[in-house]
């Protein structure tokens, strides 16, 4: 049982790796390639594979309640929740996924997870690197306050497209504008629970080098 729930998340990490260095290639391939015309069509070309990471992202939220992955699920919580919302977001609002903003917050969510699930895998398999843990806890928190202010200006940007008349999009705009003060508070509430969280393994690992 304990070899296959590590055979589990270690795969999980694993796809979830593969997936935002593909997206991310594939991003940076087409700008150089074809210049600021390639941010026009960003979700296009990488937009299946950007929602089946982040869909499959949810399976996270059950990973630490069932004690495979060790983190704080509060955080988590937030951060898996307000990527799917604003990624539905975009895919029901044809108009916007070709703006540049998309682009920028799609890269964004590539270099944070990138950061992230090689450590975990390196976890996975007790192989810990400093250089690592330091660049997961310490260079995530600024780079995900940035993601959260580009997932704002994202919204901003999809009001003047939701037609309030409209039954199907009835008190959307108002959703949306009530949502962006939920959205800094949730982050809010995100960075200081990962402050205590790098805290934590900082003080974790140091004990662990000084007895080493």
């Amino acid at each position: 049982m304990v070899s296959f729930r590590l055979a589990y998340i270690f795969s999980y990490n694993l796809f979830q790796f593969c997936g935002h260095t593909w997206i991310l290639a594939n991003t940076m391939a087409r700008f150089l390639t074809f210049g600021q015309d390639a941010l026009a069509d960003t979700f296009y070309s990488v937009g299946f594979v950007m929602s089946l990471c982040q869909l499959l992202s949810i399976l996270e939220l059950f990973h630490i309640a069932d004690g495979i992955e060790k983190a704080r699920l509060l955080p988590r919580f937030v951060q898996v929740m307000e990527k799917n919302l604003l990624l539905t977001m975009v895919i029901m609002l044809e108009e916007i996924q070709s703006k540049p903003v998309v682009c920028a917050q799609f890269f964004l969510w590539n270099i944070l997870d990138l950061l992230r699930y090689p450590h975990e895998l390196l976890c996975v398999m007790d192989t810990p690197s400093t250089a690592m843990l330091w660049t997961r806890y310490t260079l995530w928190i600024p780079l995900y306050i940035l993601s959260v202010a580009t997932e704002g200006v994202t919204i901003y940007q999809a009001l003047p497209y939701v037609e309030p008349t409209a039954p199907a999009h009835l008190g959307l705009p108002v959703i949306l504008v009530l949502y962006l003060p939920v959205l800094g508070l949730g982050a809010s509430v995100t960075v200081w629970q990962l402050l205590k969280e790098r805290q934590h393994h900082l003080e974790k690992w140091t004990k662990k080098m000084k007895k080493n």
